[in-house]
This record gives structure tokens, C-alpha cells and sequence, in this order.
């Protein structure tokens, strides 16, 4: 899975389990902060990832939430269960799974077989 797709599905989870109002995460592989805008919804999501110009978008339903990430032109399925997500990436053919714990947010991504952490 690219880069700028983990961190766009680790700023969605957190953003939809908690409070925080903050629009930027901080990538711990990167070194960097990455700012957003957009609107998360009831059953719509549109952000924008200002670091490589695109937007995320897509309709949720219940904990499903079926997005299309512009910058890499797919699919991804994203199921949020409290703390927990995991969900599918189209492009690369892989799962993923995550925790969000307070401003922490933890991603697993079973392509290449490693965790990547974020803070909001």
C-alpha cells in the first residue's frame, strides 16, 4: 500500500474515533506532518491530503465505509469497530488493520509486513 494512502485511512479512523479537531498527523516513517481539510460525516467522508494534492472520498454505512483515494486512483474498504479498523486495499491486493488509542494511531499493512505509526 503507498504511503500517502496509510496515512490517509489513519487519519480517517482517527478523526471517526475521537474528538480531536486537530487536521494534520504526524507520520513517524516520514518524519513529517501531513495537513487535511475536508469533512467527515455521518455517511459522507471528503478529505483533502495537502501533501500530494488529492482527495479521499466515499460513503460510509455503519462501521463500512467504501473510499476512493484520487492520488492513487482506487478502491480501499475501511471498517471502523471502536478502537479497531482493518480493511482492503484494491490496488495492491492486501489487507490492513489498526488500532487508534487517544491521539495514537497504529497501521498494519500486510503487503509489506510492518506496522507504521501516526499521532494526531
Amino acid at each position: 500500500m503507498k504511503n500517502s494512502l496509510r496515512r490517509g485511512i489513519a487519519y480517517i479512523a482517527a478523526k471517526v474515533t475521537t474528538s480531536n479537531r486537530k487536521t494534520s498527523i504526524y507520520d513517524y516513517t516520514d518524519g513529517k506532518y501531513t495537513n487535511f481539510s475536508g469533512s467527515i460525516e455521518d455517511n459522507r467522508i471528503n478529505v483533502y491530503d495537502h501533501d500530494v494534492g488529492t482527495y479521499i472520498t466515499g460513503n460510509r454505512t455503519g462501521d463500512r465505509f467504501n473510499l476512493y483515494h484520487y492520488d492513487v486512483s482506487n478502491h480501499i474498504k475501511l471498517n471502523i469497530n471502536g478502537e479497531k479498523f482493518d480493511g482492503y486495499d484494491y490496488e495492491s491486493g492486501y489487507h490492513f488493520s489498526g488500532t487508534v488509542r487517544n491521539n495514537s494511531i497504529s497501521l498494519y499493512d500486510y503487503e509489506t509486513i510492518q506496522y507504521y505509526n501516526y499521532s494526531i
